[in-house]
């Protein structure tokens, strides 16, 4: 069993202290990073004040992002699903001849 991690990340100027498996390390300073560069990207590109309403504007873009490949997941799986199912249409055909 690993040990834990502690690790500070930094969002928005401040740090917060957590306690993290070694394999989620790596991906939480990504994601840390990533917000940053968000936050700057809102900060220069709109003239706001309030860290809170840059960080629901990062929260907003992240969520969506997150819908949008599992509606393009699920627009995938379907497409695969229909080319199967014309494929076993196919081979039966073939096969009953």
């Amino acid at each position: 069993m690993s040990e834990k991690l502690k690790i500070k990340i930094s969002i928005a100027d401040r740090v917060y202290p957590l306690t993290v498996e070694p394999s989620q390390e790596e991906g939480l300073r990504s994601a840390s990073k990533k917000i940053d560069a968000m936050i700057k990207q809102f900060e220069q590109s709109y003239a706001v004040r309030d860290k809170q309403d840059v960080l629901a504007m990062c929260a907003l873009q992240f969520a969506a992002q997150v819908e949008q490949k599992q509606i393009s997941k699920s627009q995938d799986d379907e497409t695969s699903l229909t080319r199967l199912q014309n494929l076993d249409k196919k081979l039966s055909e073939l096969l009953s001849k």
